[in-house]
């Protein structure tokens, strides 16, 4: 097949084409590489600052548009696959719509239904919008309200979804926001990993205990990534001896990898129920996830024995007293790691996931 992959998400796109061209498809990844961290793309759409910066992605895409004709599929990571306005992407979209077989929406990063499901509906316990029936008064998420709740972004978002082949949804919270709307084209495939071309090393890890943590720039609160580094913070100065604290802010893909390479676990995403991208790239290394393990995580997998991940609630308290229990009992950690590859091995393999992809292009 002939795969137009467009737009990025923490390495998903640029993985996934990966998996597929191991099984002989032809793949073109167009994307920004996700911003600062600069993954790896066949078509750089990365958008100059300011005004002028936004006229000149916009030629660069409708030159591009005469290629981008005669794919077998047009996937898409998101509703805002290109940093221009969505009134702006609604006839660019239009336009790969008419000229090509198929249109697959990836419910991944931010969109209205996330948005709106999670502020209005609540399905889940918990989000990045809501605690309990509660909803949450962070500065960053009542931006992310204003930002897609009754504007151009809600109107597009609603159109491709309702227009296209297929909706993909690589984590549980995505799925359960978008499938009682779609129910019929609604599909859950994990998220896809490249596993470590050389093993990791499972061997007992000697004090002091390594925690890593990344911050993202302007979004700490939102993923709750201030609360864990209060907490990582408080227990690092109460067992100087038995723990260190590896951080890193803002950093590109490969400069993050390094930092992350030789810990013994990652705090990530205080509000998820299930590890995203960056946690499960570590689980395949042996780094045990404290963050996101919620029941509903292993069941839309049909995972019945592996319990790798150290599940937290979104509150200081949760995560300070999993990781003082993490830190008082090192014991635990070679069956937390050893679980943790096999985890991913099992789950998100990227050749395994390709495969669903390609059964789904095929339907």
């Amino acid at each position: 097949m002939k795969i137009l992959l467009l737009g990025e998400y923490s390495n998903v796109h640029a993985t996934l084409a990966e998996g597929l061209r191991t099984l002989g498809h032809q793949v073109t990844v167009a994307s920004n590489g996700d911003f600062w961290k600069n993954y790896p793309r066949d078509i750089d759409l990365s958008r100059q600052e300011g005004k002028l910066g936004g006229l000149k992605l916009l030629a660069k895409v409708y030159s591009l548009l005469p290629r981008w004709r005669g794919y077998d599929v047009v996937q898409l990571i998101n509703p805002m696959f290109l940093e221009l306005k969505a009134e702006r992407i609604a006839p660019i979209y239009r336009y790969l719509r008419q000229h090509n077989r198929k249109v697959v929406l990836c419910a991944m990063g931010m969109d209205w239904y996330w948005v709106h499901e999670c502020t209005y509906n609540k399905p889940l316990r918990y989000s990045d919008f809501n605690i309990g029936q509660e909803l949450r008064k962070d500065e960053p998420a009542i931006r992310e309200q204003r930002d897609w709740l009754g504007t151009e972004k809600e109107r597009l978002n609603r159109m491709i979804a309702t227009d296209c082949d297929s909706i993909v949804a690589g984590l549980y919270e995505d799925f359960v926001c978008y499938e009682p709307n779609f129910k019929e084209k609604t599909h859950f495939i994990p998220l896809p990993i490249k596993m470590p071309s050389t093993p990791s090393s499972l061997a007992p890890h000697p004090l002091p205990i390594k925690i890593f943590i990344g911050i993202s720039k302007g979004r700490s609160a939102y993923k709750g990534t201030d609360i864990m580094l209060r907490a990582a913070e408080d227990v690092q100065a109460r067992y100087p001896d038995r723990m260190e604290l590896i951080k890193a802010e803002g950093v590109p893909f490969a400069e993050y990898q390094q930092l992350m390479d030789g810990s013994d676990a990652i705090l990530d995403q205080l509000y998820s129920y299930t590890p995203s991208m960056n946690p499960l790239l570590a689980m395949s290394k042996g780094i045990i996830c404290i963050g996101g393990g919620e029941p509903e995580n292993y069941e839309i997998l049909s995972e019945k024995e592996l319990r790798p991940i150290i599940n937290v609630q979104p509150n200081y308290e949760s995560v300070r007293h999993e990781l003082e229990q993490l830190i008082l009992h090192p014991e635990r950690i070679y069956l937390l790691k050893q679980q943790s590859v096999e985890y991913v091995r099992r789950h998100h393999e990227y050749i395994k996931v390709a495969r669903q992809y390609e059964a789904l292009y095929n339907k």
